[in-house]
C-alpha cells in the first residue's frame, strides 16, 4: 500500500471510531428496547416492530435532511472559511427545527395507519399507541442531529459519541422502570419503552446544546444561536443535498419497512423473527454508515481544497474498510446465527425463522456497506440527486416486487423476501460506487 493510501487510512479511522461508536451507542438503544420489550412476550415485540418501522419512515427523512450539515461544513473548513460554519449551523438548526415539527404533526396522525396494513389484531392498539409517542421525540432529535452534523463536519467526533453512550445507560434504566413498573411506577409495557426514548432523546438534545455553547473548542466557528438575518442562499444548499439525502433514506428505510408490513401478513413469529434479524444487522449497518460519515468529511474537506485526487483516496480507503469490516461481521451473523436470536426471546419457532434470516443477512453485508458508504463519499462530493434514484430503483423497483413475488408467488416466505432485499442493496451498491467513481474525476462546486 502506497503512503498516501496508508495516511488516508489512518485518517479515515481516526474520525470513523468516534462515529462507530456512537453509533453503535445510537442503535443499542433499539436493540434494549427490543429485549426488554421482547421479555413480554412475541406481540409486544411484533408491535413495536411495525411502530418502529413506520415510526423511521418519517423520522429518517428527517435524519437524512440533518446530514446535508455535515458535508457543507467540511467543505468551507477545507477551503478554511471558518466564519461560514456558523451560518452553516444556524441555517441549518432553523431548516431542521421546522422539518422536525411537521414531521411530529404527519407522525401523530398517521398512526393509525397500522390499522390498514392487515396486520394481526393483537398488535394493532399496541403498536399505534407505541408509535404516538415516539413521535414526540422527533424534534429532539433533528436537535441532536443537527448539533452531532455540524460537530463531525468541523471533525470534533468524540462529543456525540460520548453523549450516545451516556444515553444508553439513561435508556436502559427509564425502560427498566417504565416497561416493567419498578421504583413503585406503573407497569407501562410498551408504551414504556415509548416514554423512555422520549425522555432519553431529550436529554441527549439538551446535552449537547450545552457542550456547544460553553465549549472553547467550537468559539472559532461561531455556533452561538444569534439569528441576524435567514439566510436563502444557505439554505436553498442545505436543501439541495438534504432534501434528495432525506429521500435517498426514505426510499431504502421503506424497503425495508414494507417488508416489515408483508412479512407481517404472515404472521406474529414471522415477524418477530424478523424484527430480531433485522435489529441484528442494522447493528453492522451503523459501523458502514460511520464509515460513511468520515468518508464524507473526508471528501468534503477534499472539495474544499479542490483536491480531486485526496477525495478519490478517501472514497477508495472507505469501500476496502467497509468490505472488510462487514465480512467479519457476516461471518459472526453464520457462525452465531443459532445464538443471538435467544438474546431476545426463548420462543423455538421465532428463533428458527431468525436463525434462517441471519444467513442471508450475511450474505448482503458486502453490498450493504458498499452501498452505505457510496451515499456518504456522493454526500460529500454534493452529490445527491442521481443517488436518490438510484436508491429508488433498487429499493422500490427492484427490492419490494422482488420480495413479493418471492416470498408468496413463487412460495419462499419470509426467506424470500429477505433474499429480495439482497438483490437491492447489491444492486445499490453496484450503481453507487460507479457513480462514486465517475463523479470524483469532476470538479465540484461549492
Amino acid at each position: 500500500m502506497s503512503v498516501n493510501y496508508s495516511k488516508e487510512l489512518n485518517e479515515t479511522v481516526k474520525l470513523a471510531y468516534p462515529i462507530i461508536i456512537g453509533q453503535l451507542g445510537h442503535m443499542m438503544m433499539g436493540v434494549v428496547d427490543s429485549v426488554m420489550v421482547g421479555k413480554i412476550g412475541a406481540a409486544p415485540l411484533a408491535a413495536s416492530s411495525i411502530a418502529h418501522g413506520l415510526f423511521m419512515l418519517f423520522m429518517i427523512f428527517g435524519i437524512g435532511m440533518s446530514m446535508a450539515i455535515s458535508p457543507l461544513t467540511a467543505m468551507v473548513m477545507g477551503a478554511k472559511k471558518y466564519s461560514e460554519c456558523g451560518i452553516v449551523f444556524r441555517q441549518g438548526l432553523l431548516v431542521n427545527m421546522i422539518v422536525g415539527i411537521v414531521l411530529t404533526i404527519a407522525i401523530i396522525f398517521s398512526a393509525d395507519i397500522i390499522r390498514f396494513l392487515n396486520q394481526p389484531e393483537e398488535i394493532i392498539e399496541q403498536g399505534a399507541a407505541y408509535m404516538r409517542i415516539l413521535a414526540y421525540s422527533v424534534v429532539p432529535v433533528m436537535i441532536f442531529q443537527t448539533y452531532k452534523q455540524f460537530s463531525e463536519g468541523l471533525s470534533l467526533m468524540r462529543p456525540a459519541m460520548v453523549i450516545t453512550l451516556l444515553a444508553n445507560i439513561i435508556n436502559v434504566f427509564a425502560n427498566w422502570v417504565l416497561i416493567y413498573g419498578n421504583l413503585g411506577m406503573p407497569a407501562l409495557h410498551l408504551p414504556g419503552a415509548g416514554w423512555a426514548t422520549f425522555s432519553t432523546r431529550v436529554l441527549m438534545a439538551v446535552s449537547f446544546l450545552l457542550y456547544v455553547s460553553f465549549s472553547v473548542r467550537y468559539t472559532p466557528y461561531d455556533p452561538a444561536l444569534h439569528y441576524r438575518r435567514i439566510d436563502f442562499s444557505m439554505i436553498k444548499k442545505i436543501l439541495r443535498i438534504g432534501i434528495p439525502g432525506g429521500l435517498q433514506y426514505f426510499f431504502e428505510v421503506g424497503a425495508f419497512v414494507g417488508s416489515a408490513i408483508v412479512i407481517g401478513w404472515m404472521g406474529t413469529n414471522e415477524l418477530a423473527a424478523h424484527q430480531i434479524a433485522i435489529n441484528l444487522a442494522s447493528l453492522s449497518f451503523m459501523v458502514a454508515l460511520g464509515i460513511s460519515a468520515a468518508a464524507t468529511i473526508r471528501v468534503g474537506n477534499a472539495v474544499g481544497r479542490d483536491d480531486r485526487t485526496g477525495a478519490r483516496n478517501a472514497g477508495i480507503i472507505a469501500f476496502i474498510l467497509s468490505a472488510a469490516v462487514m465480512g467479519t461481521f457476516g461471518i459472526i451473523f453464520i457462525v452465531f446465527r443459532w445464538l443471538l436470536p435467544t438474546l431476545y426471546i426463548d420462543e423455538p419457532e421465532v428463533i428458527n425463522i431468525a436463525a434462517s434470516l441471519l444467513i442471508i443477512a450475511a450474505l448482503f453485508q458486502l453490498s450493504d456497506g458498499t452501498q452505505a458508504v457510496g451515499i456518504g463519499l456522493l454526500r460529500g462530493l454534493a452529490d445527491a440527486k442521481i443517488p436518490m434514484f438510484i436508491t429508488f430503483i433498487a429499493y422500490w423497483i427492484v427490492g419490494l416486487p422482488g420480495g413479493y413475488l418471492l416470498g408468496f408467488t413463487f412460495g419462499f416466505g419470509v426467506q424470500g423476501i429477505w433474499f429480495a432485499l439482497f438483490v437491492a442493496l447489491t444492486v445499490s451498491a453496484v450503481l453507487l460506487s460507479t457513480r462514486f467513481m465517475l463523479k470524483s474525476k469532476q470538479k465540484v462546486e461549492i
